[in-house]
């Protein structure tokens, strides 16, 4: 008898169980909640290259190419070049590239009127690099490259100067 009773609250037990794992299982989970960094970045209003103030929360909802960058960075000013031409390229694909700027408002305003970038640069000071370094850039290194996916999610980071090869196929992969 005492087996018996046993087994039955063991079937029971299991029963209970299994129904909740079947509830769990047959709802369409939440979608996740945008990565924190993109979040504080986006919450952010800064300078563009003209100083004007803009809102970060533009991007919001968008497939993003965040780059970190300085003028005093030789990498950087390398890469902007092919980014700017790659930003043409996928224009039309709705993705978009933006520079945060660590440097200061003169430095990357005499830049951005020495050079035709294609793509919005935003000046966020020194300030830019806890930004770099709550998307993973714990080394602080520059440049630093993110990609956001429209959702918000954190796709991939790049550190160092990029390969735009590379950096084309991830975004077409988006």
């Amino acid at each position: 008898m005492k087996n018996t009773k046993r087994l039955t609250l063991l079937i029971a037990v299991s029963c209970i169980a299994l129904g909740l794992f079947a509830s769990l299982y047959n709802k369409t989970p939440p979608s996740a909640p945008p990565a924190p960094a993109l979040q504080a970045l986006l919450a952010e209003t800064l300078p563009d290259a003209a100083g004007k103030l803009q809102p970060l929360a533009q991007w919001q909802g968008k497939i993003l190419v965040i780059n970190f960058w300085a003028t005093w960075c030789a990498p950087c000013v390398k890469e902007m070049p092919a980014l700017s031409a790659l930003q043409s390229e996928l224009a039309g694909k709705k993705i978009h590239i933006i520079g945060i700027g660590i440097d200061s408002a003169k430095n990357v305003g005499a830049f951005a009127d020495k050079y035709a970038i294609s793509y919005p640069l935003y000046v966020a000071g020194m300030g830019g690099s806890q930004f770099s370094r709550a998307f993973g850039n714990q080394a602080g290194g520059l440049p630093y490259t993110v990609v956001v996916g429209s959702d918000g999610q954190i796709r991939k980071t790049y550190l160092g100067e990029l390969d735009i090869a590379l950096l084309r196929r991830d975004l077409l992969a988006l």
